[in-house]
């Protein structure tokens, strides 16, 4: 029944992408159940050897313990794919509300069964407090995990920047998964000790001093078990939903000799926006422009009629245009002449609706990293493969370059960069070009946003989609350097390379003066 409602709820796109996020999440609950059977059976043997020298024998009661074990990891998993996303969410979900739940009550039962059948106390008694105790403090474990895993946003997806095949990818976590465990079970032993203060004195009980000490060893085992089997699962998670799937049909086949960007295509305009099949078919895409592994589906973009390729080129330039306009809105809608009074005094709140508005824009930073990738590299491409020209003939090319230039400049403007053009306060660059130069008197007036707050958390972010757009750039300009170099001469920069319309941006003449500071390799 659980299964059916994610099933309802997150795959909803056509055939081809429901397959794709279909079998990742039951390819993952299979390897998940195979990893939780081993840490079972080995956390069994370690504590029979311990408390009881005796080795692990089959009985009804192991079996039992083996069923639930399975089903509290089944049902932390579950939970765990349903508030897992690509990109963060900023509003509170009851999904998270959920997961805290699901955790606290998934360590309880995953720590009881542990430790149930373990006989480390003679008395029925003394076994039955113990392992009421160990239940609640099992509760507060999952309490802490669960509030640590929302808190620190690791349920958001990171894409690797090498792909590397599961098994690989999966061995190299182990380590960071058993480090992070000992550090999280240290810290959930130490939090439910005290925590256990508040207990009835009747359901404390008393326990000779061996009992006791059996009881407190027995619990960080079994808490540390617990935590290292869901690091394992949240490893196992990241590892098989952020590989590649590969959105084109078998080579050779009809399709694939017909319209083999069709699927690809399909995925990405048709899939439900910021998904995780969206996600996945602008790396599929990303990798196919940018490497050589399967250079027939580049070609296929290039195809004679071109409405492949402004198709691919439109997909990808949308997420980078939307993101200029919503830095370019903060940047007009925030204070300059008073930033620098408003610096030392509480935010008002237009300024925290501006950072609300930075914050949530750089939430798909990975999603505009790949865009602004994929069409420098499809522009780069078309230089040497693109037989029929459509990239120049349809304006693609201008349209790239104009948005990237547009999107530097406001996220240079946003970190506190000078750009706009002003008629004193000048320095004279090697191509002959005018830049304004800050004001040293008002420099913090002049900074933006960022420049107010550098510790803010999307300033790194800032920097790294700067450095991303400016690497784009310039494999640009080396591509077409002789055909840029032609223009600037003739003059006719501007018009072969910055679109007509008003940019996103900036105006005409800024884009084409930082496009010439690129083109003597300047822009910095």
């Amino acid at each position: 029944m659980l299964i059916s409602i994610v099933e309802r709820s997150l795959f909803r796109d056509k055939d081809g992408g429901t397959k794709v996020v279909k079998h990742r999440f039951l390819g993952f609950l299979i390897w998940q159940a195979l990893q939780s059977t081993a840490v079972f059976f080995l956390s069994k043997i370690l504590l029979l050897s311990l408390f009881t020298r005796t080795p692990f024998k089959p009985s009804f009661l192991s079996i039992f313990a083996f069923i639930v074990f399975h089903f509290s990891l089944l049902i932390f998993s579950t939970s765990l794919f349903i508030i897992s996303s690509p990109r963060p969410q900023r509003a509170a979900s009851i999904s998270f509300v959920l997961f805290v739940a699901v955790s606290a009550v998934s360590a309880s039962l995953s720590v009881i069964t542990l430790c149930l059948s373990c006989n480390a106390f003679d008395q029925l008694k003394q076994r039955r407090l113990v392992i009421g105790k160990l239940g609640f403090r099992g509760l507060q474990i999952g309490l802490l995990y669960g509030v640590h895993y929302v808190y620190n946003k690791r349920w958001v997806l990171q894409f690797p920047i090498i792909q590397r095949p599961p098994f690989f990818s999966f061995k190299m976590g182990l380590p960071v998964a058993v480090g992070k465990a000992l550090k999280l079970s240290a810290a959930g032993y130490v939090l439910s000790a005290i925590l256990a203060f508040v207990l009835p004195y009747e359901f404390k009980g008393q326990l000779p001093v061996g009992n006791f000490i059996t009881e407190q060893i027995l619990f960080y085992i079994g808490s540390f078990v617990v935590i290292l089997g869901w690091e394992l699962c949240h490893h196992l998670h990241q590892v098989l939903h952020t590989k590649r799937s590969v959105f084109a049909p078998p080579k050779g086949s009809a399709a694939a000799e017909t319209n083999p960007s069709e699927p690809l295509l399909a995925a990405l305009e048709e899939s439900t926006p910021k998904s995780l099949l969206q996600y996945l078919a602008y790396l599929d895409l990303c990798m196919v422009c940018e490497g050589n592994v399967d250079p027939w589906r580049r070609a296929a973009f290039f195809e004679e009629s071109g409405e492949t390729y402004k198709r691919v080129i439109s997909v990808c330039l949308t997420p980078v245009e939307q993101f200029t306009r919503n830095v370019s809105e903060v940047l007009e809608s925030s204070p300059v002449d008073n930033s620098l009074q408003l610096s030392h005094q509480l935010r008002s709140p237009n300024e925290q609706l501006a950072d609300s508005k930075v914050y949530e824009s750089f939430d798909d930073f990975q999603l505009l990293a790949w865009c602004a990738r994929i069409v420098a590299s499809l522009t780069v491409h078309s230089h040497k493969e693109d037989r029929f020209g459509v990239a120049q003939l349809s304006g693609s090319n201008a349209a790239v370059i104009s948005t990237l230039l547009s999107s530097l400049l406001a996220v240079e403007t946003l970190m506190g960069k000078k750009t706009n053009l002003q008629s004193s306060n000048t320095l004279m660059d090697p191509a002959g070009i005018k830049w304004a130069t800050l004001n040293p008197g008002r420099r913090d007036s002049t900074a933006g946003i960022a420049g107010r707050r550098k510790g803010a958390p999307f300033y790194a972010k800032a920097y790294s989609m700067a450095d991303i757009l400016k690497t784009s750039i310039y494999g640009i300009v080396s591509a077409f350097y002789d055909e840029m170099s032609h223009s600037a001469k003739a003059g006719l920069l501007e018009k072969d390379w910055i679109i007509s319309s008003k940019p996103l941006y900036g105006t005409r003449e800024l884009l084409s003066q930082k496009l010439r500071l690129f083109l003597d390799f300047q822009a910095s």
